[in-house]
């Protein structure tokens, strides 16, 4: 839905809201319609730009505002996520602005150090159906945009960032969140959006000028199939409205990140922090963990007495790799059974044998499954799948965003956790918060990743650096990781059965530090991965969530050097684009003592031959300085653990 917007005069009453640090400042205007601005240290960010929520009978929350109270608090408090992808305490520190208006309407801000966001929130005794939000983020002249352009709201959210300036974005354009603005001075602003429930997801449209304004997906009335009739859908009839809900709610936190240091980016927790809290009783079964994935490879293990494919052998192989790593996870993608009955499993496949085979190694099996015959049978469905001993469900090619298709995602997470079942939300759109509510919705895709290489050359290091500046900065990615054929920009090619990818072996092995995912895939067949012990060896030990993490050297779309902290042990990741690098480390963020490292770095032939990659141990200590090189498409990893007794 876009909206046409007229700009205000200068008079009206002004409220103003600080970061806890003084740098960021909001100031929310009240004349005849609400505005708001920010500034970064004293830098204008966010230009002047309206904000309303049109509801029943085109009536306007925002039109004539009428302040009947005004409340500024201070909010402090720790979070201890369940899952934790970034630290295992949360400092929740922000300053908030309540605005009530009279109209049963309410408008909240909140300035923290590294952000701002603001919601609304409604008191009106019944449903009411929304229409939409004039919402326009108007940002300082010659800004560009890191902008994930989508052709419809039928999506796998699967987008490259398209940098331009973004009055170069016309109207008819639009992009998924989040989505990046770097102003000229340099800093950093991400737009996206947390504690989505009962509500589409926001889109962002260009006006052909300096601003973004909001897009969101109509309530669909009649869905017919589309090209693959189990999984494609076309909406044939669509509402006037965007939602149908509760009067009495809140609605999602519009977010933004607002940094002059990339770093931070990657750093911040924000969307986690303006989440529902935790609604689970039992948190102690959901088991975060690395998973031998089939589909990448397409089942072509090799050097075998037995022919590979979708069947039970086969599956056991992979479970006995798995075992041996201690990976925790198999998974049976697409192929095990019949995509509309998930009860009409295939002849080749004894489900039973290879769950309760997984069972004795410790390997939890997780099922594939498509959403809508899912969604149909839902009860019945992930009641047998807990009754087989499944550990996890993988849910795919949902596609839509709209207020239905985020509901059920919120279904699903509550079922499943009913049967004490993990959810990985494949063909997904970002995610928005859920995961606090609901910790055992481990990963989502909604990135564009490693898959692609299957069929294009579009996954390349560039793109690899850029994605945990933009999409991962909304939450845990299903990159897939873990390719061991490795290949520079002049010797790949897309092969969909024996895939490879662009870059070092280094680079993916970084990426196990670098990307946040706490159920993170081995994409490349388990063949490979016996045959290169050392790198399987290296990525078994590098967890999945972390205690704490430092970003040590970014920059948007060029590198990136990260160090994750897990008990009493360090670990580094290091990509860089296609230009080689070298870096400077300093390890004063170790505690003293003697520790042990162990470093996977790029290969002197890196350059000529991707896959080249040398193995180095040593000890050191707090005060040391460490130069490291990444060759072209390169990376850099290293586990740092205490020497016993030390």
């Amino acid at each position: 839905m876009l909206l046409i917007f007229n700009f205000l005069p200068v008079f009206g009453k002004i409220y103003q809201l600080n970061s806890p640090d003084g740098k960021i400042n909001v100031n929310i205007k009240i004349d005849r319609q609400i505005t708001w601005s920010v500034f970064y240290e004293n830098k204008p960010v966010i230009l002047p730009g309206i904000i309303s929520l049109i509801i029943d009978d085109q009536q306007v929350l925002g039109d004539q505002p009428k302040v009947i109270s005004a409340k500024q608090t201070t909010i402090k408090q720790e979070i201890h996520p369940v899952v934790p992808t970034k630290f295992k305490t949360i400092t929740d520190y922000c300053n908030e602005l309540t605005l009530q208006f009279k109209g049963k309407y309410t408008l909240v801000f909140r300035a923290y150090d590294d952000g701002v966001a603001y919601r609304f929130i409604t008191d009106i005794p019944k449903q009411i159906k929304v229409y939409g939000e004039e919402t326009y983020f108007a940002f300082p002249d010659k800004s560009i945009v890191y902008f994930p352009e989508e052709k419809s709201f039928i999506s796998h959210y699967e987008r490259l960032y398209r940098i331009t300036e973004i009055d170069s974005i016309a109207r008819d354009q639009f992009c998924s969140l989040p989505a990046l603005i770097s102003t000229e001075d340099g800093i950093k602003v991400l737009v996206t959006e947390a504690d989505l429930y009962d509500y589409p997801n926001m889109f962002l449209f260009g006006t052909g000028s300096h601003a973004l304004i909001a897009g969101f997906p109509k309530v669909p009335l009649e869905i017919k199939p589309g090209r693959y009739a189990d999984r494609d859908m076309i909406i044939t009839k669509e509402a006037d409205y965007i939602a149908t809900t509760d009067g009495c709610r809140s609605f999602p936190w519009r977010v933004f990140f607002i940094t002059d240091d990339d770093r931070k980016l990657v750093e911040s927790t924000l969307v986690f922090k303006l989440s529902r809290p935790l609604a689970l009783e039992e948190t102690e079964w959901i088991r975060p963990g690395k998973v031998a994935w089939d589909w990448w490879n397409a089942w072509n293990i090799y050097g075998v007495d037995f022919r590979a494919g979708i069947n039970t052998e086969t599956y056991k192989y992979y479970i006995d790799f798995a075992s041996k790593y201690c990976i925790e996870y198999i998974i049976l993608d697409e192929g095990w059974s019949n995509t509309t009955d998930l009860f009409d499993i295939i002849p080749d496949i004894n489900l039973q044998e290879i769950i309760l085979y997984g069972k004795e190694k410790n390997v939890g099996v997780i099922l594939w499954t498509l959403w809508k015959p899912l969604d149909d049978n839902l009860d019945q469905a992930l009641d047998q799948f807990a009754e087989w001993g499944a550990k996890g469900i993988k849910v795919d090619f949902m596609q839509l965003a709209d207020q239905d298709m985020v509901n059920f995602y919120e279904r699903i997470a509550r079922e499943a956790a009913k049967r004490k079942l993990i959810v990985d939300f494949h063909g997904a759109f970002k995610p928005s918060g859920l995961r606090r509510a609901y910790p055992n919705v481990l990963t989502y895709e909604g990135v564009k990743g490693l898959e692609n290489s299957k069929w294009s050359d579009l996954i390349t290091p560039g793109h690899d650096v850029t994605l945990p500046f933009t999409r991962m900065v909304a939450g845990p990615m299903d990159y897939t990781p873990g390719a061991m054929v490795n290949a520079m920009k002049n010797n790949f090619h897309p092969f969909f059965t024996r895939p490879m990818s662009q870059g070092t072996r280094c680079h993916q092995i970084a990426m196990y530090v670098v990307y946040e995912s706490p159920l993170q895939m081995l994409a490349d067949n388990p063949s490979n991965y016996l045959k290169e012990h050392e790198c399987t060896d290296f990525i078994a030990k590098i967890p999945v969530t972390w205690d704490d993490t430092k970003v040590l050297n970014a920059k948007v779309g060029e590198y990136i050097v990260i160090a994750r902290k897990k008990e009493n042990t360090w670990y580094i990741g290091a990509m860089t684009d296609w230009e080689a690098r070298e870096f400077e480390l300093v390890f004063d963020f170790l505690e003293e003592g003697i520790y042990d490292i162990e470093i996977m770095e790029d290969g002197i032939n890196a350059d000529r031959y991707a896959s080249d990659y040398k193995k180095i141990t040593g000890e050191i200590t707090r005060d040391n300085q460490m130069k490291i090189k990444l060759a072209k498409g390169g990376g850099w990893a290293a586990v740092i653990s205490r020497k016993t007794g030390r």
